[in-house]
Order: C-alpha cells, then sequence, then structure tokens
C-alpha cells in the first residue's frame, strides 16, 4: 500500500472517529462524571475539563459547606457565567465544524486536504477550549483557601465515589 494511501486511510478513519463521539455539553455532562479534573485532583484527563462549570455549579450550590465568603461567592458567579457560555459556543463551533467534516466527506473522492483542514479546525477547537477551561480552574483555585480547597476535593470526592458502582461495593463490605 502507497504511504498516501496509508495516510488517507488513517486520516478518514480518524475523522470517522470523531464523528461517531457525543458532543453536546449535556451529553458529556450527565454521561461522564468529573473523576479526574485538574481542579480536584492531580490527574488530568482532557475530556473531562469541560465539566469545570459543574464542578463550580457545585462549590456555588454548596458554599456553606465549602465555607465560602459572600463576597467569594460574587467573584464566582460571573466567572461561572462566562464558562457556561464559552462552553454552549464551544458545542455550537465544534459541531459546524464536524457538519463541515461530514459534508467534505460526503462524496465517494472526497478532498484529503480540505478533510486534513477540517480535522485540524476540530482538533483546534478542542485545544483551545480546554486552555480556557484550564485557566478557568487555576483563576477559581486562585479565591479559595487551603482549607475551601480541601473540601471542595472532599465534596468532589464525595460526588464521584456515588457514581462509582465498585467503589460502593467495597465500602458495603468492609
Amino acid at each position: 500500500m502507497k504511504a498516501s494511501n496509508s495516510v488517507s486511510m488513517l486520516l478518514a478513519a480518524g475523522a470517522l472517529l470523531t464523528l461517531s463521539v457525543p458532543m453536546s455539553a449535556s451529553a458529556q455532562m450527565k454521561e461522564a462524571p468529573m473523576q479526574h479534573c485538574a481542579a480536584h485532583g492531580a490527574m488530568i484527563d482532557l475530556g473531562n475539563v469541560d465539566q469545570m462549570g459543574d464542578m463550580m455549579g457545585s462549590c456555588l450550590e454548596h458554599s456553606d459547606k465549602m465555607g465560602l465568603s459572600e463576597d467569594q461567592v460574587l467573584k464566582m458567579k460571573p466567572l461561572h457565567r462566562t464558562m457556561q457560555k464559552k462552553q454552549a459556543r464551544f458545542v455550537a463551533d465544534l459541531k459546524v465544524a464536524q457538519i463541515d467534516l461530514a459534508e467534505i466527506m460526503e462524496v465517494k473522492d472526497f478532498d484529503l486536504d480540505k478533510a486534513g483542514v477540517a480535522v485540524k479546525k476540530i482538533a483546534d477547537l478542542k485545544t483551545a477550549h480546554h486552555l480556557e477551561m484550564l485557566a478557568a480552574m487555576k483563576e477559581m483555585r486562585s479565591m479559595l483557601t487551603e482549607e475551601q480547597f480541601k473540601n471542595m476535593r472532599k465534596m468532589m470526592d464525595m460526588k464521584t465515589d456515588k457514581k462509582k458502582p465498585g467503589h460502593r461495593m467495597m465500602q458495603k463490605h468492609k
């Protein structure tokens, strides 16, 4: 097989894989609990970075349990709204880019260069969004005291543990 054919097949397979992944924000937030978010733990799974808004929403909802001051809540609310807007824009832009890629690939002998540009656009959108979310995480974390950060981690760990069936079974047998 020629190298160009291998590249073509690999790019087409990657593009099809990209199209087969569910991309709605609500689907992502409901299907994948925030288990490895940089804001709550040491591990980073960029697929879950989008759930920063969910984590921040939980912090705001349970501000009393976390020990947040009124001033902290007032500073976090606009950041949370901004993140929600960025998430909505990201989801819309990503969907349009995926539709563009699908349109390019509709024909049997699609233009590989155009498909490559479309795939790169999708990757660039995801990268830019992840970097924005990481910046927001850092900003939010800077508003917390060490004790509040520990409280947030405990709260998120408990929330995550409830969604892990194997962990619940282990807890019952202790």
